[in-house]
């Protein structure tokens, strides 16, 4: 089955790509590496999850956000890539918009990993970071960025 046939029968499809909100662009390839730079949780309407998980949102909730990222990131693979079947996940920073209780980071970037893995299979596994910040951009929830190869 192709990762696109995976997230069929998950029932997902992959996002618009969304346009950088600032003076960057959403990926960077260089040979067979690619760089993805940071995505929030959008909704299909195109507006943000907002608020500070452990306050605001839940961690259920935050995992639901990491996965709706995970979708905006297999976007961006598919279109630099040309394929999702070519793509390997490397290593995944995931940042949590948290309150300095909350502990459960990697709860909240499983829903991440958990997409990558469902969809891309072992190679979909990857190394991960899960770290709390005291603000991310837009009070966004949660932001993800990955490292991939590209494979021939």
């Amino acid at each position: 089955m192709t990762p696109e046939q995976k997230l069929n029968s998950l029932g997902l499809s992959l996002p618009e790509m969304p346009k950088p909100v600032a003076n960057y662009v959403s990926y960077k390839r260089c040979g067979d590496m690619l760089y993805l730079s940071g995505q929030g949780p959008r909704r299909n309407d195109g507006t943000m999850h907002v608020g500070k998980v452990g306050k605001d949102v839940t961690t259920k909730q935050a995992y639901e956000h990491a996965r709706l990222v995970a979708l905006g990131l297999l976007a961006a693979m598919k279109q630099a890539a040309g394929d999702l079947a070519k793509v390997e996940v490397i290593k995944v920073l995931g940042m949590v918009n948290a309150t300095p209780e909350f502990g459960d980071h990697p709860a909240v970037i499983n829903g991440c990993s958990d997409l990558f893995v469902e969809v891309l299979g072992d190679r979909g596994r990857h190394a991960r970071s899960a770290v709390g910040m005291g603000s991310l951009p837009m009070h966004i929830s949660v932001e993800i960025e990955a490292i991939c190869r590209i494979h021939p």
